[in-house]
């Protein structure tokens, strides 16, 4: 008789290793979801230019890192809130590695399925750029664009939060 019934010797376990503490996690700031005071046109234009720049994309979230959706320009059936999860979640794994492997913060993360991508890229310490593709887009392409849609994405932002900053 074969089989794992057979194995008399026990299988090794992998055991904890006592290397340290990781840094306690940081508490995540203020939410934007609904805030009022954001540029929205400007932002909806950033999204729609990068969906305009790159064949094959579906559209984009802007959303929190507390996985609320800011705002979107989907254009398939794909609840923009799911996919504002979706984007915190996927930030929050890739947030761990980094701890974990000493990398630094979070930069970007591309996800590839059978039939499409989705790509997360920090936008500042608040938000997050969600971008979903079909199959034959170029991805290369996207990495180029998307970061500097970000960084203008990011820079937005401050001015809101730097002008609800002078008004308390």
């Amino acid at each position: 008789m074969s089989g794992i019934d057979d194995i008399e010797t026990p299988l090794p376990r992998r055991t904890a290793r006592a290397t340290g503490t990781l840094p306690p996690p940081r508490p995540l700031p203020p939410s934007l979801a609904g805030n009022m005071a954001l540029p929205y046109p400007a932002i909806g234009q950033e999204l729609a230019e990068l969906r305009l720049q790159i064949p094959g994309v579906h559209g984009c979230v802007l959303g929190g890192v507390d996985g609320l959706l800011i705002t979107h320009n989907l254009q398939t059936d794909v609840d923009p809130n799911d996919l504002a999860a979706l984007a915190a979640t996927t930030y929050g794994l890739g947030r761990q590695v980094g701890l974990r492997l000493g990398q630094g913060d979070f930069q970007q993360s591309t996800v590839r399925n059978a039939g499409g991508y989705l790509s997360v890229y920090a936008v500042s310490p608040q938000a997050l750029l969600a971008v979903v593709g079909e199959d034959s887009i170029n991805v290369a392409r996207l990495h180029l664009h998307a970061p500097a849609v970000a960084g203008r994405l990011a820079g937005l932002l401050d001015q809101c939060t730097d002008a609800a900053g002078d008004r308390s």
